[in-house]
């Protein structure tokens, strides 16, 4: 495919995923960059967990992205006593004809929401796991594939610790961005107030189909990168692991650097954000502007770190304002 094709194909998909953002604010005031980056999660194929304290339009921009797009979508509300069957199904015994038949759960969707992912507990988050890293769900002795586009939108609220089971780092590694949601401005709130409070509440109309989505990630995939820059990121993801050899005194703050997935992750998301500003290429400003959505949950700190209340948001500048730029 030539270049004037590609962009022809980016033209066309990125339309559609204005049409999206559009229809989203309908009901959604503020909030652009949770839009954003869930759309870079739909594109790319990646999970995307959101952070925030309550009453931020976490699950509302889940839901809407999701009627906004004509395909199957699932809300999973976790809960302390929730088992794996709850997610994923379970056999059902027929004593008549004494055989077993699967009922498939609420996972079998293409977006879950899976709100207050951090009150399940572990065998249940065992098995999301299976779910999200290789896209089949396990029943009994039978393997179930799941269908395309899947993805999981995961809330999480950080204020409240009670009946709580922090996420395994294994599971954390599979979101592809940790998305912290901020407070919205005092116009936004105020617009807020008149959009929910009218009596009139509006409804999120379909604008895009499964088939477009799988199509504009084609697409993506297709956005060139430069070499050049492939070795940019690969040197932001080797900093976080031995940050002296860029001459960075940071290596006591670090525990564990970030894994080769966030090398691959941080390339599918800088295609996607150059597919949203409808360019063919990507820039170093694709890469900056989705690292640290990328590298925030991925840089795992010391006790020392935390001792001095530092966090991985202040390792991850660092490394960006000290890694060169091609």
């Amino acid at each position: 495919m030539n270049k004037e094709q590609i962009d022809d194909q980016i033209a066309r998909y990125a339309q559609k995923c204005t049409s999206l953002v559009d229809e989203v604010g309908r009901v959604l005031v503020g909030q652009e960059a949770m839009v954003a980056r869930l759309l870079v999660g739909l594109l790319t194929g990646g999970h995307v967990l959101l952070e925030g304290v309550p009453g931020l339009a976490k699950t509302l921009a889940v839901r809407s992205m999701a009627r906004a797009i004509h395909t199957g979508f699932s809300r999973i509300q976790f809960t302390p006593d929730m088992l794996p069957a709850d997610v994923i199904g379970t056999e059902v015994f027929n004593p008549k004809e004494a055989t077993y038949s699967v009922k498939k759960g609420p996972i079998f969707s293409n977006l879950i929401l899976a709100d207050e992912i951090n009150r399940a507990p572990a065998k249940v988050q065992a098995a999301l796991l299976e779910a999200m890293q290789e896209r089949q769900v396990t029943i009994g002795k039978e393997s179930f594939a799941l269908e395309e586009p899947f993805l999981v939108m995961a809330t999480q609220n950080p204020i409240e610790q009670e009946g709580t089971y922090p996420l395994p780092e294994a599971q954390v590694d599979r979101f592809m961005l940790k998305v912290l949601i901020d407070y919205p401005s005092r116009d936004e709130e105020l617009s807020i107030i008149s959009l929910t409070t009218s009596g009139v509440q509006p409804v999120v109309r379909q604008v895009a189909t499964a088939d477009d989505i799988l199509r504009a990630r084609e697409t993506v995939h297709r956005v060139y990168i430069d070499e050049k820059l492939q070795r940019y990121i690969v040197d932001v993801v080797h900093a976080t692991r031995r940050p002296a050899e860029f001459g960075l005194d940071i290596g006591k703050l670090i525990e564990y650097g970030a894994s080769p997935r966030a090398s691959i992750y941080l390339t599918l998301a800088a295609k996607a954000h150059a597919f949203l500003e409808g360019r063919g290429h990507v820039l170093p400003e694709d890469i900056k502007a989705i690292s640290m959505d990328v590298l925030r949950h991925r840089v795992i700190l010391s006790y020392e770190a935390e001792a001095e209340e530092i966090g991985s948001e202040q390792v991850v500048t660092q490394i960006l304002g000290r890694v060169q730029v091609p």
